[in-house]
């Protein structure tokens, strides 16, 4: 004797589970792909030591054609108290600085981009598109800063990217 109905129940609940088995969501809110905060490139950063309250966002760099690495992002201090960018450092070579480095609460320093107020390169270093590095970030009150930052190319949003 023929069971078609147990065949048919058998086939829909393989599909189940594996449709929650593939699209990870039989793990519940814990699953890797639910934690992701990122949407850009840049690194994200708080600074809360030493009485400060800094935000630094969508940090990378970009290589160029003559092997400069160009900082872009954004750095806000929230406090009454100002703070002031000292420094920024990859591998043992320190970024030239220009522009703004006074950090007032609320008046943020950009880096790159339309509203830019600051600048900072890396001149001759080699930078290669893809890779990863750690940048030291040199503040007055908030002390040293490590951020992973990746590299990117000259390209899209980061066409215009001067050294």
């Amino acid at each position: 004797m023929r069971r078609p109905h147990v065949k048919k129940f058998t086939i829909a609940i393989t599909a189940v589970a594996l449709t929650l088995s593939l699209t990870s969501c039989g793990y519940g809110p814990n699953a890797a792909t639910r934690l992701v905060k990122r949407v850009t490139d840049g690194a994200e950063a708080t600074v809360t030591t030493n009485g400060s309250n800094l935000s630094i966002s969508n940090l990378l760099l970009v290589a160029t054609e003559d092997g400069s690495a160009v900082v872009v992002g954004t750095m806000v201090n929230y406090m009454d108290e100002a703070d002031a960018l000292l420094g920024i450092s990859a591998g043992g070579t320190t970024a030239t600085l220009t522009g703004e480095q006074n950090l007032l609460r609320d008046k943020p320093i950009r880096f790159e981009g339309e509203t830019a107020n600051a600048k900072a390169v890396f001149a001759g270093v080699g930078a290669q598109a893809g890779k990863n590095i750690e940048l030291q970030l040199a503040f007055a009150r908030a002390g040293v800063v490590t951020v992973n930052v990746i590299i990117r190319d000259k390209r899209d949003d980061y066409a215009n990217v001067t050294p």
